[in-house]
């Protein structure tokens, strides 16, 4: 996909490491100028927009908390002046909150949902105007194995995921006529900072091996190359689970 992406401008939430980072250049290797989204890891953002600026791609910091609506607007605001209307949204950003059935509070679920489900809405309804206007869009969405399986963070994470592929469904039935298409991804143990110190739950994989954040990437460019695929949700679990 070398420079098919050019004058494409891309917004990646929870971008600055691990799956957000690849997923940022492998949209600049394609041509795209990337806008990165982070709520507090500015340090690892701007590192990582010098190294896509290096490469010679337009590319900015956009620093915003994605739960919150006036946030979202001011971010999307932000990234447009500065690269231009956004073609493609990958909504990443989320949190992991490991709870078990009986510590699992209501704040905890409420955070959860908040930032991993919500934003998804907020920013995909920030970002549509433009791409409706342009006939144009792309819309990935970072979901997880947990979505249909036990998982091991808690009944919360599970449901915030879930909920997602269902945003998925309903916004690309909806907008599909427009020229936009909305999918998502569904990683299961991949090789990020969420598994450090934790090398037993590769037994519980066939292939013998984490994930890695790449491959995670790939996947999200075989969606935005792909004109045709919406309303779908595809699951990396290295042979764990089938769709």
């Amino acid at each position: 996909m070398a420079n098919d992406l050019q004058g494409r401008v891309a917004l990646v939430t929870g971008g600055s490491r691990g799956i957000g980072a690849a997923v940022c250049r492998a949209l600049a290797a394609s041509g795209a100028a990337v806008a990165i989204n982070c709520r507090e890891q500015i340090g690892q953002a701007d590192k990582l927009a010098d190294e896509i600026a290096r490469q010679g791609r337009h590319t900015i910091v956009a620093a915003a908390d994605v739960s919150q609506r006036d946030a979202v607007a001011d971010m999307v605001a932000r990234v447009t002046a500065g690269l231009g209307p956004i073609d493609i949204l990958v909504n990443n950003a989320g949190i992991a909150i490991t709870r078990g059935v009986d510590d699992l509070t209501e704040d905890d679920f409420d955070r959860t949902i908040l930032v991993n489900l919500k934003s998804v809405f907020l920013c995909t309804q920030a970002v549509l105007p433009s791409m409706r206007a342009r006939k144009w869009g792309r819309i990935v969405n970072i979901s997880s194995g947990a979505a249909r399986g036990a998982g091991s963070i808690g009944p919360h994470y599970n449901a915030s995921k879930a909920g997602m592929e269902g945003l998925t469904r309903g916004y690309a039935a909806r907008l599909v006529k427009e020229g936009i298409t909305v999918n998502a991804v569904a990683p299961s143990l991949i090789e990020t900072d969420m598994m450090i110190g934790q090398p037993q739950l590769i037994s519980r994989i066939p292939l013998g091996r984490f994930g890695t954040a790449d491959e995670v990437a790939k996947a999200v460019m075989l969606l935005v190359d792909n004109a045709y695929m919406t309303g779908q949700t595809i699951a990396l679990s290295g042979g764990m689970a089938f769709n």
